[in-house]
């Protein structure tokens, strides 16, 4: 069934590429003008283009088009650390600078053109209902490029539906270990979600149109004299940045070296152990689901890799070792 969005006056006056990637914050740009060149796009009934300016009270419909044809290739470079796996699924332990799947800028050398290469893993249906499926065979969540840890890779269809329900379910268990600039408050936080509609690459929690996501921050431990803290965050909804937005924006405490939600230190001691970690200090430690086959309960655990270990033991000396 098509979707349907009244446009509101906060959206009317906008483009109707820029608004759809607001309402479609999962779905890229590329795909949306895609969908509007094919015709799947009707504003009050008629076809459209992208640089169309939307007043208030339209009635715009989208109709997602099927995922284009493949062009992961396997990469046999790519090394892949394997924690699990039989013949429904992987689970996988990402190195921090790894990308997920390819995109713009990365055609090759990610975590999916590494798997395509593994005579095991063989080439997973893309999803239909997933417009970048194609490119990312198999992925039912991702990590960012940055952010190290556990993820579940999905081998067959049923497989990938059975973790999809459990994503939508919020059943399944993710928890992530970050290092953050200050020391925030523990809680749950509940927010909207959704683009930053000034920025393409970010996303907001200040917002009055979005999805919701739901984040429970504990804090572990204070560092450098209350300048940090380690802190387990708990999802119970998975949208994207959502950790690194809730605790930038709700909690005023980013994680630390997060380039695109963070700040830079005010001390000394903290920017040198940030220099010399180099990226976002964001862990995704724990992973629980149950097998969509065999109704198995799973639990993985991922030690913090070496370079969060050696940012804690600066933190915890007030500097760097």
């Amino acid at each position: 069934m098509p979707e349907r969005f009244v446009i509101t006056s906060e959206l009317g006056g906008e483009r109707l590429d820029k608004v759809l990637v607001r309402l479609l914050p999962s779905v890229s740009r590329t795909s949306i003008q895609r969908w509007i060149s094919e015709q799947r796009v009707l504003r009050n009934g008629e076809p459209c283009r992208a640089r169309d300016i939307l007043a208030t009270g339209d009635l715009v419909t989208v109709a997602r088009g099927p995922s284009p044809p493949t062009r992961a290739l396997p990469d046999p470079s790519v090394e892949v650390d394997i924690v699990y796996e039989d013949s429904e699924l992987c689970v996988v332990n990402k190195p921090a600078g790894l990308v997920v799947h390819p995109g713009r800028g990365h055609a090759m050398g990610t975590l999916v053109n590494g798997l395509l290469a593994r005579v095991a893993f063989g080439t997973p249906p893309s999803d239909p209902l997933d417009p970048e499926g194609a490119m990312r065979p198999g992925i039912v969540h991702r990590i960012d490029k940055e952010t190290s840890g556990l993820l579940v890779v999905a081998k067959t269809i049923s497989a990938r539906e059975g973790l999809k329900r459990q994503l939508a379910a919020h059943s399944m268990q993710r928890v992530y270990r970050a290092i953050t600039l200050g020391t925030p408050r523990a809680g749950r936080i509940q927010t909207l979600h959704g683009r930053h509609p000034r920025s393409r690459l970010k996303f907001t929690s200040r917002t009055q149109q979005g999805r919701e996501a739901i984040t429970h921050v504990e804090l572990l431990e204070s560092l450098a004299h209350g300048a940090c803290a380690l802190v387990e965050c708990r999802l119970e909804t998975g949208r994207t940045h959502q950790i690194r937005v809730h605790l930038a924006e709700q909690l005023g405490c980013p994680i630390l070296c997060d380039s695109l939600y963070g700040r830079p230190p005010q001390s000394e001691p903290v920017r040198s152990v940030a220099d010399q970690l180099g990226r976002q200090a964001l862990h995704a430690g724990v992973l629980g689901f149950v097998h969509p086959r065999t109704g198995e309960q799973l639990l993985f655990e991922a030690p913090l890799p070496d370079d969060l270990q050696q940012a804690l033991a600066a933190l915890r000396a007030d500097g760097p070792p």
